[in-house]
């Protein structure tokens, strides 16, 4: 009982530690929605914790085009947005917020934006993500070629499972023949990508919380790569199907083609669902745990007492949806990537007559 007590406790300080400034700095006007908003989106540094009124964040490299010239600097110049810095300041109210914008010597923004190229959150998050999952791999390798003949065990176990499960659950249940030996390296890729930055999104601390998948963007790209891939394999039949179904009464075709323009929206219609998909279910569950932790602060501002009475129910339902986050992070990986080995299938597909 104890030792869960422990648990909880520590759970409770690595949520709330990135949230103690946003109550300590004015209590009054605690916004639990920007507070969110803050922790979701991407950012010019890694936040890790806040002591009284003092912010302590990893700053991160700031690479700005502008003018013909690049600049080069690290995010603590702009001192959380409060100083401007070689004629740039980091906006954190406004339209811009957010963004790097060009000011004047007084700090007004000209109207002028540069092209920021600068390597945020997000980027080093999929950055580790990637070191992570390539130094995994080439140990399973190394220990592959080891025991080579010999029963897996451990990571090369878990490795191989996954592995398996791919190819018979997803690859060949969705692609005909042979053919689905050539995807397999882009369903493992993508399948092993998403699963590993799931999980290190729902870890509170440092290097964990990049909210990678919780990033439209990222999610914009692996539908693209979904995209290129089943269209630029689709053979003939597939592409007859689009502009020719067959089996559609003529005057769907003609003189309005209604079922060709239906079916090339639907080429488009399917990554845009893969992206949205996997950005709202990840997006979402950081979203909750939050607004549960906020829940402390917000009752906190009525009473410290009624604070500390409340603070169970929020930090025991945060655990409970942390818990079933672990279970999204899996499912997430598997629907992307079987929606993905589906519409390649369906690309490829031959066609018996």
């Amino acid at each position: 009982m104890k030792k869960n007590l422990l648990f909880i406790g520590i759970i409770f300080l690595l949520f709330a530690a990135p949230l103690k400034g946003f109550a300590s700095e004015e209590k009054s006007d605690f916004n639990a929605g920007r507070m969110i908003l803050e922790h979701v989106v991407d950012a010019h540094d890694w936040h890790l914790l806040t002591i009284g009124e003092k912010h302590i964040s990893i700053p991160l490299p700031i690479i700005l085009f502008h003018r013909g010239k690049i600049h080069c600097f690290l995010s603590s110049k702009f001192e959380h947005g409060h100083h401007a810095y070689k004629g740039f300041k980091l906006e954190n109210d406004g339209e811009n917020k957010g963004k790097i914008v060009c000011v004047d010597e007084q700090g007004a923004f000209t109207g002028e934006k540069p092209l920021d190229l600068s390597i945020t959150k997000t980027v080093v998050a999929i950055i580790f993500s990637a070191l992570l999952i390539l130094t995994t791999l080439l140990y399973v390798r190394k220990k592959c070629l080891q025991n080579k003949g010999k029963a897996p065990k451990g990571m090369q176990s878990l490795i191989e499972m996954l592995i398996i499960f791919i190819r018979d659950d997803v690859a060949k249940s969705a692609i005909s023949g042979k053919k689905y030996e050539k995807y397999m390296p882009f369903l493992l890729t993508i399948f092993i990508f998403i699963f590993v930055n799931n999980l290190l999104g729902l870890i509170p601390i440092f290097p964990g919380g990049g909210n990678v998948t919780g990033n439209i963007g990222v999610t914009l790209v692996l539908a693209v790569f979904t995209f290129f891939v089943t269209n630029l394999n689709g053979n003939k039949n597939y592409w007859k199907d689009v502009f020719n179904t067959p089996g559609v009464p003529w005057w769907l075709k003609f003189p309005l083609p209604l079922m060709p323009i239906v079916e090339i929206m639907g080429i488009f219609t399917k990554p845009f669902v893969l992206m949205i998909r996997l950005f709202a279910n990840m997006a979402a569950g950081h979203i909750i745990v939050l607004g549960f932790i906020s829940m402390i602060f917000i009752f906190g501002k009525m009473s410290p007492a009624l604070a500390y009475g409340v603070s169970p129910v929020p930090v025991f339902f945060s655990l409970f949806i942390s818990l079933l986050e672990l279970l999204v992070a899996f499912i997430q990986a598997y629907v992307f990537t079987l929606l993905s080995a589906l519409y390649i299938g369906m690309a490829t597909e031959e066609h018996g007559h």
